[in-house]
């Protein structure tokens, strides 16, 4: 993970615990208010460990499911200090 300045204590442990979870770091995405949001795309192995994922999500102040073209991808939503 890379950027100008550290993302805040939550973010790093959701990103962690997606990274251990799917095996592979999740792609993480700022948002134009200042959010940050980290998805994962939803494998048949990450879908075993469902239980595991959905308590990695709860951790964002929003989270869900997008259907895309090649899959779901899972998706967990931290806001911008101040903003919650």
């Amino acid at each position: 993970m890379s950027g100008a300045s550290a993302p805040p204590p939550d973010v790093l442990r959701a990103y962690a615990a997606l990274n251990d979870l799917a095996g592979h770091p999740p792609r993480l995405h700022s948002e134009a208010d200042g959010a940050i949001r980290l998805e994962l795309p939803v494998t048949p192995a990450l879908a075993a460990r469902w239980d595991d994922l959905l308590a990695v999500l709860d951790l964002g102040s929003s989270y869900g499911l997008t259907d895309t073209a090649v899959g779901q991808v899972a998706w967990t939503r931290f806001d911008a200090p101040g903003t919650a």
